[in-house]
């Protein structure tokens, strides 16, 4: 009899391997674990700590994902996991580091199923313990996971839209067709059976679509029936075997994953599959398509006004830190109760798909101002993360270490298709190639070298999916273009930074490069990290103030062009200058070093001042009037950058002092008084009025950064004549208004500087 189970268990394998008899053979040597969250006074959420062999200890965070911190939550009885925190966010525990490299499904009914480097194998501390967030709500009684059945293995690897219509087949996104499900290795289809609205937004979501709709089931269902009366079917035959199927889906629509629903990947009994039924099909809507729909039940997508949430400093498309607009004012989002949820709710607000990741503790870079909200909570049906329920952050004190950020799923464009880098030493850097269509024919060449920067740089990387620029090389001395691929296809290319595909940007209809290709074409290296630096406005704004300075005390400073041309013609040592002074201070709020380009080497020593100063322009000041022209013109600094001061546990490393490297360290900032020499605009020349003061720095993008948009600072500027105010200073994203006007000003204020 003993002999026999194997026997048996290996019949029933071979027709489904989904009978639950198999699985209770196959895991009747697995250790009995049970879990807890400890660290905080809440049930649902703390550190995870888990009891084996009769001791307690705890997990590591490394490779931890949120499907592993969804089976530890439905182990423990709770619906799903709503986030996880790395780094022994709720301390660190005690006892042995039993999980390490944990790797699930999401479908597992224990941590015991998952993968692993086995029980108290790791290279771990306890300064990485993880934790998690579970969902308030319970499973029921019959829903707790208490053995392993066949509705609790399956194993959503990937999903994906097979178009049927011709027009559905040329069309890129995909939007419409037959939903396959990859399952342990295998496409299977959906029976439409009980597939509701609520199953498609899952889905929709996350192939990258915010909205979904009814497609015409008529026409699908008379095209499958023409099918299954076609005795040599070849969809006939398959429909009739089980291994083709997913028999079921339940979804309620707000889950951000299709792992999450209620998912029959074969029925338990033998009856045939699908009776009746057919393959499932949706149809989703993109950010921009029109919301008018034939079907009485159809979800529509909230046309979207003026923006309120925006994502930043995310290497990749549909990711970054966010930013919410409250009482005229971009700030961040604190992440104490942070989940998937939310998220989802965030990314569809935004025109993408639903949330693939729910990030915090500022992984994507800390903001700077103000923190709207905290403990974000809803319900996955809001239209926006402003109508979900919150507090107020600064009752909770929350720091800009704890900024929330998102990944959110994103549809599948075919950017990738049309460019490649090639002659690199890696994957992320090499001659940029481009497939264009030349009479006709599509072709692969190279683009011109001339006029090529960092904004182009920055949309070739982002588009192959490598992050950020790093650097942008008009010349490819020792990288080999493609055999086939030399010839220029591209010419006069001008990006403002933002487009999601290089062939979107501004360039020549006919191509012209005088230098021709070859070694002179346009190349990129590309980074995950990359530094952010802004100004701080409020302290620019408060410190600013009149000097009548005598011109016996600003020799040094005409020396380094500090002063209008107007100080040319004075009589030295008589007289004074006006000026209008400030402080700067530049904060980096990335997350790599910001450095510039040119080391030490370069730098130029100035006897009168008695000290080195770079040969780079870090910054830029300038007066203007409304409509523009520039009035007063300050000194194009480029001082020496170092860590003035730095955030809580931040180790200072640039210090301009003893011929020092420069730089600033991510969370520091450098700080140039106002009573410094040339840290001011000469106004000596400007008549009273109303003008802009505007600050530009890195202003000709040399060095290369996560988000330029920050770059530029203005403020409203009145002048009487013998006093001055500066009110309503900002950084070009700070408000909404003017975002994109300033920019593209910006970018052509960086061209004009010399």
């Amino acid at each position: 009899m003993t002999a026999s189970k194997p026997i048996l268990c290996l019949f029933i394998t071979s027709l489904s391997c989904l009978i639950d008899l198999c699985w209770q053979q196959r895991q009747a040597g697995a250790p009995q674990i049970q879990l807890r969250l400890a660290g905080t006074r809440v049930p649902n959420e703390g550190r995870l700590e888990v009891l084996y062999n009769g001791q307690w200890g705890t997990a590591c965070d490394d490779d931890f994902n949120i499907e592993v911190a969804h089976v530890a939550c439905k182990q423990m009885g709770y619906e799903l996991a709503m986030n996880w925190a790395h780094s022994a966010k709720y301390g660190q525990g005690a006892g042995p580091i039993w999980l390490d490299n944990i790797r699930c499904s999401g479908a597992e009914s224990s941590l015991a199923e998952c993968e692993s480097n086995g029980w108290g194998v790791t290279d771990c501390k306890h300064s990485e313990d993880v934790g998690i967030l579970c969902s308030t709500s319970r499973l029921r009684a019959s829903e707790q996971p208490l053995t392993l059945t066949a509705q609790h293995t399956k194993k959503i690897e990937e999903i994906r839209i097979k178009p049927i219509l011709a027009r559905a087949k040329a069309s890129m996104p995909i939007t419409e067709g037959i939903i396959e499900v990859k399952h342990h290795g295998r496409w299977r289809q959906v029976c439409d059976q009980g597939w509701t609205l609520n199953n498609s937004r899952v889905v929709c979501g996350m192939l990258g679509f915010p909205g979904e709709v009814q497609p015409n089931i008529k026409f699908y269902r008379k095209l499958w029936n023409l099918k299954m009366k076609q005795p040599k079917s070849r969809v006939k035959m398959l429909s009739q075997k089980k291994m083709y199927w997913i028999h079921k889906v339940t979804c309620s629509g707000k889950e951000p994953h299709l792992a999450y629903c209620n998912v029959t990947v074969s029925p338990k009994t033998l009856k045939p599959v699908c009776k009746n039924g057919m393959h499932a099909v949706v149809k989703c809507l993109t950010a921009t398509q029109s919301t008018k729909t034939n079907g009485k039940n159809s979800k529509k997508v909230p046309k979207m006004t003026e923006p309120v949430v925006r994502l930043r400093a995310g290497p990749h498309a549909g990711e970054g830190r966010v930013e919410v607009l409250r009482n005229g004012k971009w700030g961040t989002i604190c992440d104490d109760k942070w989940n998937l949820i939310s998220a989802s709710v965030l990314c569809r607000e935004l025109g993408y798909g639903s949330a693939k990741e729910a990030i915090f503790g500022a992984q994507l870079g800390q903001g700077l101002g103000p923190i709207h909200m905290n403990e974000v909570l809803c319900n996955g049906w809001e239209k926006s993360i402003t109508n979900c329920k919150f507090k107020e952050a600064s009752v909770a004190g929350c720091q800009h270490e704890e900024d929330a950020a998102v990944k959110c799923n994103i549809p599948q464009m075919g950017y990738k298709n049309q460019i490649r880098l090639t002659g690199g030493r890696s994957l992320e850097e090499g001659t940029v190639e481009v497939l264009v269509d030349v009479k006709g024919v599509k072709k692969w060449g190279a683009i011109c070298g001339e006029l090529w920067g960092m904004n182009e740089a920055m949309v070739v990387c982002r588009q192959l999916g490598l992050g950020f620029a790093n650097h942008a090389l008009q010349e490819t001395w020792y990288w080999q273009g493609t055999p086939g691929a030399l010839d220029v296809v591209m010419s006069g290319v001008h990006c403002i930074g933002t487009e999601m595909s290089i062939l979107q940007c501004r360039h020549h209809s006919v191509v012209h490069c005088p230098r021709g290709g070859g070694r002179h074409s346009a190349g990129v290296t590309c980074t995950e990290h990359a530094p952010d630096i802004i100004l701080n406005a409020d302290l620019a704004q408060e410190s600013a103030y009149l000097e009548d300075r005598p011109l016996s005390m600003l020799e040094c400073a005409h020396e380094e062009e500090c002063l209008s041309k107007s100080a040319d013609d004075m009589s030295w040592p008589y007289g004074h200058r006006r000026l209008l002074r400030f402080t700067s201070r530049i904060h980096n709020i990335g997350r790599a070093d910001f450095v510039p380009r040119n080391g030490r080497h370069t730098w130029v020593w100035h006897e009168c001042h008695r000290h080195y100063h770079s040969i780079e322009v870090f910054t830029h000041y300038d007066l203007l009037t409304h409509n523009g022209t520039k009035v007063a013109e300050g000194h194009k600094a480029s001082f020496c950058l170092e860590d003035t001061s730095c955030g809580k546990g931040i180790q200072k490393r640039y210090e301009c002092a003893n011929f020092g490297e420069q730089g600033i360290t991510v969370g520091c900032w450098d700080t140039y008084r106002h009573d410094i020499d040339c840290q001011w605009v000469d106004i000596t020349d400007v008549k009273p009025g109303d003008y802009i003061f505007q600050v530009i720095i890195n202003p000709k993008y040399e060095v290369a950064e996560s988000d330029f948009r920050n770059n530029m600072m203005r403020c409203r500027c009145k002048y009487d004549g013998h006093r001055v105010w500066l009110h309503n200073c900002h950084t070009s994203d700070a408000y909404s208004a003017d975002l994109e006007e300033n920019f593209e000003n910006q970018q052509r204020l960086a061209s004009n500087i010399v």
